[in-house]
């Protein structure tokens, strides 16, 4: 069985007027996210893991690189465009305060439970949440596949970085380029 993880396509990393927005690269990608989301409703399983921050937390380390983003409570962590509407089909949604879709959450257990071994990554951003989900699911022993025309970053010499290094350090199956 399959999974299929849709990490952090929310207003604050997406939306033009987001706080820590990838823009128009994230949402090129919003139309094919949606078109899986709902390929994968059918006999797979679909997860949503969206990034989680508290107004004013200064011991969480990404607070000296990036500015407040994806607060609780706020309008920024709401998904984005037809992800939102796509939301429906999600089995598990999940916080997640660390880059990694599996750092401090209940992720592989609930793949495990279901007999998942092979997780297919969209969202963003390519070279930071996407990376290390991507590489912790490496070290748990699951297969990887990442949509190259589902996944954006903030910039393009990183997104392309990142999808060498999936094929080339993790081994991981990238699709879609």
């Amino acid at each position: 069985m399959r999974a299929l993880i849709v990490i952090d396509y929310t207003f604050d990393f997406v939306a033009d007027e987001g706080k820590l927005t990838c823009g128009k690269p994230g949402q090129l990608i919003e139309g094919r996210i949606a078109s899986l989301m709902d390929e994968f409703s059918t006999n797979d399983y679909v997860v949503i893991a969206n990034d989680l921050h508290e107004e004013g937390d200064t011991f969480h380390p990404e607070t000296v690189l990036f500015p407040p983003h994806n607060i609780r409570g706020t309008h920024g962590r709401d998904l984005f465009g037809q992800v939102a509407e796509m939301a429906r089909v999600a089995d598990h949604v999940i916080d997640k305060t660390r880059y990694s879709a599996f750092a401090g959450t209940d992720l592989d257990l609930r793949l495990r439970e279901r007999h998942i071994t092979e997780v297919h990554l969209v969202g963003v951003c390519t070279d930071i949440c996407i990376l290390h989900t991507a590489v912790d699911a490496y070290n748990l022993g699951y297969k990887i596949v990442v949509h190259a025309d589902a996944v954006a970053s903030f910039n393009a010499a990183g997104h392309d970085w990142a999808l060498t290094h999936f094929k080339q350090s993790i081994g991981a199956e990238v699709v879609g380029e």
